[in-house]
């Protein structure tokens, strides 16, 4: 028997909290480095970008991508899934720049 769950409650498991959203927001850009992503969030500690970064790829949201270079350069993200976020997270984005102009 399948349990029904909620569609929000859904997606707020794989996308919500501080720091998932401002992740993906970032990666809409293309593909970016540990170190350029942890500078696009500067208040985030590298364990929970480490932490998050891992959930959302067992997710299927991002996609880590090790380029085999010398010293070795891995790059970060958005799978096809992660991408259908953006229309959500550009609405995020409208919206929390509207109410910050209201107030």
């Amino acid at each position: 028997m399948v349990q029904f769950q909620c569609p929000v409650s859904f997606t707020l498991e794989k996308i919500g909290g501080r720091w998932k959203p401002l992740i993906l927001f970032n990666l809409q850009k293309g593909p970016l480095r540990y170190g350029e992503l942890k500078r696009c969030i500067p208040p985030i500690t590298e364990k929970m970008l480490i932490q998050h970064l891992k959930e959302l790829e067992a997710d299927g949201l991002v996609e880590r991508k090790s380029l085999p270079v010398v010293p070795p350069h891995v790059t970060y993200s958005l799978t096809t899934a992660g991408k259908s976020l953006n229309t959500i997270l550009d609405g995020m984005a409208e919206w929390g720049l509207a109410q910050q102009n209201q107030g």
